[in-house]
């Protein structure tokens, strides 16, 4: 390795510790050379939110990410004007990652730059699939295949993995969207339940919204199941690392509906003995000791 990728590797691996994310955790189930990829990526994502997320018009915002944009195009090409990106460009050929994913990230959290409204589940789909499927499918990229398996075969569970996590997302930080602006959650789907975005903190409407937000947790749970059959394409390190992670945003769910969805008065976390646990267990599939067959799935 050269001196400017492994320069650029050490930057990757700053940006990951210094998010202070579960995520990093995970990545040590992983052999160096994957887990130096994930740094990469999961770098990749923390500037493209940070410049979405960060204060400032939502032009100006706009205008960066389209820099962005167009900086990831050329460093896919070999011209680097960031640290993360010699990188980037590294994991992206290592492991023949599709560029699209990368680009659909930035478009997915270009839709974050204006107030958020969805009329129908199609459309949160759409979204979901752009800001958290495709990162799932990049990293299956890296995580690998068991023998015989093929991204084809692989493509649909990662694609319900992203979009259970997202929604999870969704749930947890529903008051804090709300004061931004952003409604994720889609009108087809409050509407059902008589219950519009500004009766949500009310006290006398809190039956309708808990039955609305049980419904979305059960539709989130049940994405879950169908990304558990992830679990017969992927490579033993895929298998761990997708264990750990799918397990840390299935308690986050549980703890979310243990607070009987009381996501305003303060934000919904896991606790670290949890986290532990979940960790603890991804071992055995790291060493090959998984039931690969999730079962039916219930109807």
């Amino acid at each position: 390795m050269n001196q400017t990728l492994a320069v650029s590797y050490a930057r990757c691996r700053a940006v990951t510790r210094a998010a202070h994310s579960s995520f990093p955790l995970a990545f040590r189930l992983l052999p160096p050379a994957k887990r130096r990829a994930m740094d990469a990526l999961y770098a990749f994502m923390r500037v493209t939110d940070d410049l979405a997320d960060e204060p400032g018009e939502p032009a100006t915002k706009r205008a960066q990410l389209n820099a962005w944009r167009r900086s990831l195009v050329a460093a896919l090409d070999g011209t680097y004007s960031h640290p993360v990106h010699p990188a980037l460009h590294d994991t992206v050929r290592r492991y023949d990652i599709p560029p699209e994913y990368l680009l659909a990230v930035i478009d997915g959290v270009e839709t974050d730059l204006e107030p958020v409204r969805f009329a129908t589940r199609e459309e949160l789909l759409k979204y979901c699939f752009c800001v958290a499927s495709v990162v799932g499918l990049a990293c299956i990229r890296v995580w690998g295949l068991r023998p015989g398996a093929t991204w084809e075969e692989a493509e649909k569970p990662a694609r319900d993995a992203g979009y259970a996590f997202q929604l999870t997302n969704i749930l947890r930080d529903l008051g804090e969207d709300l004061a931004r602006g952003r409604v994720y959650l889609p009108q087809e789907e409050w509407e059902k339940f008589n219950c519009p975005p500004e009766s949500w903190r009310d006290p006398t409407r809190q039956d309708s919204f808990r039955e609305m937000m049980l419904e979305q947790a059960r539709t989130a749970a049940f994405n879950y199941r169908r990304a558990e059959y992830l679990y017969a394409d992927l490579s033993p390190d895929g298998c761990a690392v997708f264990r750990v992670m799918s397990g840390f945003y299935k308690a986050l769910l549980d703890e979310i509906v243990k607070s009987g969805f009381d996501v305003f008065t303060s934000r919904v976390r896991v606790p670290r003995w949890r986290k532990l646990l979940i960790l603890l267990s991804a071992w055995p599939a790291r060493w090959g000791w998984y039931d690969r067959d999730p079962g039916e799935l219930d109807a």
